[in-house]
Order: structure tokens, then sequence, then C-alpha cells
């Protein structure tokens, strides 16, 4: 027997002041000591206007890492929703920008909130792991294992795109004589992508008496892995047959830092190719048949796009399935956010829940697509 679950509270952390299109590679640095090439045709794609950096723009030095903006998260979601820190039972923690490959990075946030012993676990993925961890909360609380659980997500992608990082590929490129060297595309991609932030939510078996509650009516992630190729990856080199050769398979440790294991790589031809299908044609249609959903059903739509490109192109595949959910019912804040992968979700509906437009009865369908081997999230609210 199950009980009814509620996100009572939503907080998010974002660090530092906003970074324009035009400061971003002054905060991220050159790579080769030259502009990017593809700086702007990504820019002028995606739509973002705006994003955060856990970066000091003067000094060049980080302000936080992801332990600590998930803590600050969940810190100021103690404060909003009145919570104790030491009422916390469970934490469930998702990213795929860790600190470290070990402790687990639930553990770190668990050691930075300093609260007592409690549930912590960690869910890995990309922009899905932020979902899984909201799944694993739902799930405790539902079965009455725990009387509440926080989840979050948060990213900490700048790490990954400083300018410095990709210096020892160019220099390679360079002793292996390449006329021009410069970054592969599909690793310059995501530097004019990524950005820092956290989200965290409170659940419990109890909703709000004077403020909205969202009840969790169901939570859908699929993998499609059995029949899709790897689309974005770290840690990894990807094979011209295909193979994914991890970075303790490379037969010189050198060679790891030499051809950039440890980047952000998207195969962007792939993502354009696939995601549509796959979100909308394969998942929409699998939680459509299996709820019984209908457009009629959905208040408000909560997309989680990486950029404007897809915001188009997703009505357009839903419109065919019939399930066009007008745009104004659509609610994203990709623009002036920026796009935090597993804190997305998070960041999107805190928004929303504190604009004072939701109202009793609401329906809220939030898509969280991952398009690292194609994984897909539907999760469906009400406001009570």
């Amino acid at each position: 027997m199950t009980t009814k679950v509620y996100i009572n509270d939503l907080a998010i952390f974002l660090p530092n002041e906003p970074v324009s299109n035009d400061d971003m590679e002054k905060v991220l640095g050159l790579v080769g000591g030259v502009p990017s090439r593809s700086r702007k045709l990504v820019l002028r794609n995606n739509g973002i206007k705006t994003r955060y950096y856990a970066i000091d723009p003067r000094t060049g030095k980080y302000t936080h890492n992801n332990a600590h903006m998930t803590a600050e998260a969940v810190r100021a979601l103690c404060r909003t929703s009145g919570t104790e820190l030491e009422d916390i039972e469970c934490i469930c923690c998702g990213t795929s920008s860790p600190d470290q490959l070990k402790p687990a990075h639930g553990q770190m946030v668990h050691g930075e909130l300093r609260c007592p012993p409690c549930e912590v676990i960690t869910t890995a993925g990309v922009c899905g792991s932020g979902m899984t961890a909201m799944k694993y909360a739902y799930m405790n609380v539902a079965l009455g294992l725990t009387r509440n659980a926080v989840a979050t997500g948060s990213e900490f992608s700048s790490s990954f795109m400083r300018g410095y990082n990709f210096e020892p590929e160019i220099m390679a490129r360079i002793e292996n004589l390449e006329k021009h060297p410069a970054l592969a595309f599909e690793k310059d991609f995501l530097r004019w992508m990524l950005s820092d932030g956290s989200g965290a939510a409170l659940l419990s078996k109890t909703p709000n008496s004077g403020a909205p509650s969202l009840r969790i009516d169901w939570i859908e992630n699929v993998s499609y892995a059995g029949d899709m190729p790897v689309c974005m990856y770290s840690g990894a080199v990807k094979q011209e047959d295909g193979y994914l050769q991890g970075w303790r398979e490379a037969g010189d440790p050198l060679d790891i830092i030499k051809w950039n294991y440890l980047a952000v790589k998207q195969d962007a031809r792939l993502l354009d190719e696939h995601i549509m299908n796959v979100s909308v044609d394969r998942a929409l249609a699998h939680c459509v048949k299996k709820h019984k959903l209908k457009m009629d059903d959905v208040t408000w739509f909560l997309p989680h796009y990486s950029s404007e490109y897809f915001r188009s192109r997703i009505y357009n595949a839903m419109e065919k399935k019939g399930f066009a959910v007008p745009y104004e019912r659509w609610f994203t804040n990709l623009t002036a956010k920026g796009n935090v992968g597993s804190a997305s979700i998070y960041i999107i509906m805190e928004e929303l829940l504190h604009s004072g437009r939701l109202k009793s009865g609401d329906r809220l369908l939030c898509y969280i697509p991952e398009s690292a081997r194609f994984a897909i999230c539907y999760m469906m609210l009400t406001v009570v």
C-alpha cells in the first residue's frame, strides 16, 4: 500500500552574478589563445542569454564546488520551507559532475550540511540523474520508509569547460603537424551550452496547509540504451567503430590528458537525428498509453530542453502525435538561467511554483530528456 507524496517546496542556488554571452569566453578562457569559431553559432541556436558559473570572473578561481552548491540549495530549501536540517530523513542527490570519483556525491553533500545520520543515495547519469534522485525520494516516502526526503540535482559543468583544460590536446595536435589545430566541435559545442547551479525539493506525505504543494502522480524514467548508441559522454573517447573506450583503458596514462578523455563530448548529429523520435514517438507515447494521458489533462508543460533550437521541433513532434500543448502553456527559463543539466527541472519548477501563477487542480507535465545514451523522463504533478 502506497501513500500520496507531495513536493512541498523547492529552492535553488545559482553561483555568482549572471554571465552574458559576450563575457563567457573571458570567464572560461580561450583555447589555444584564440577565440572559439563555433561559439556564436551555438549561442545563436541555443537562445541562452545569461548563465551562472562557480568562477570568480576577476581571479578565475572557483567559488564553489558541486557539493557546496548542492548544500546551499538544501539550506535555502530548509529556510523557505521551515524545515530543520536535523529533521531530514533521506537525502537523494543526482549529478553528472561530482567533485571526485569516491566518496559518492551524496555523502559529500551530507558532510557539507553536517546534519545527523540519515539515508543518503547518489544517482549518476546526466540530465536524468536529478529525476532518478527525485524518484528514489518519491518511492521512499510513498512506501512509508521515511516521512520526508530531499531530492537534488546539481552541476559543476564549468570545471570541464575551462580553456586550459584543452591546452594539452591542442599542443598534441600541433606536435602531430596539424596545419590548423582547433578543438573538435563535439567538445567546443558544450562549452557554450552548459553552466553551474543546483536545485532541491522537499517531499513529504502531507501537503502544505497555507501554500501550494505539488502532488506527484507518477514518474516515468525509461532508458532506450538497449538499441541506441552513445551520444554524450565524458571520461572516454569514442573509437571509429563506435566503441566507447574508458579512460582506464588508455594505453598510456599521459594519453588521458593529451587527448582529453575527461572532456564532455556531444555527438550533435546523433542528437539531432534521434532525440525527437525517442522523446516523443517512443517515450511520450509510452506515458500516454500507460497513464491514459490526454493533452487536455496538461495545464502546464515544463520541458527541459538544452537549446531553443529544439522548441519548435518538440512542438511539431507532439503535434504529429495529437499532443500539441499550446506554447502559452509552456514554462521554461532556459534563456535566463542556462542549461544546468540535472538541476534544470528543479530550477524550472521552483520558479513556476513561486510565481503565483499556479491554481489548485493545475496539472504539470515535466519532460526531461537525457541524450547520453537516450533515457527520457516524464513526470506528472497536480497542484493541491
